[in-house]
């Protein structure tokens, strides 16, 4: 599932703020990033399965293995984890109401604090 109207699209952040921003809303990096991309992501736990919020970046500046780099965020994703296979975000699969109203407050809190370093 893809959180359109969350226009994060818009959002460039440096990426040692946007570690701290993600982080303080649970989302982890650990090793998922390279020299260009980033990923945080947010595993939930329900009684409907497992489920994974994800928001991704690209670098447009500077160098992400340097800690020096400004992140143009991408549309935020939701996805439900299917053992052994991995994680789908397709469009066909349903995700509990309750959980994508989580997300939506989640994301929204996200972009308040990120917006306050935005470029």
């Amino acid at each position: 599932m893809r959180f359109e109207a969350t226009e994060f699209e818009s959002l460039k952040v440096d990426l040692n703020r946007l570690d701290e921003i993600m982080e303080s809303h649970g989302l982890v990096r650990a090793g998922q990033w390279d020299y260009e991309r980033v990923t945080y992501d947010r595993k939930f736990e329900i009684r409907e399965g497992i489920f994974y919020l994800r928001i991704q970046g690209l670098a447009v500046e500077g160098d992400i293995g340097k800690h020096d780099a400004v992140i143009q965020l991408m549309t935020p994703l939701l996805g439900k984890h299917y053992y052994p296979h991995g994680v789908e975000y397709g469009e066909g699969e349903e995700f509990p109401k309750h959980l994508v109203t989580s997300c939506e407050k989640l994301l929204a809190d996200v972009k308040k604090d990120a917006m306050n370093f935005a470029w």
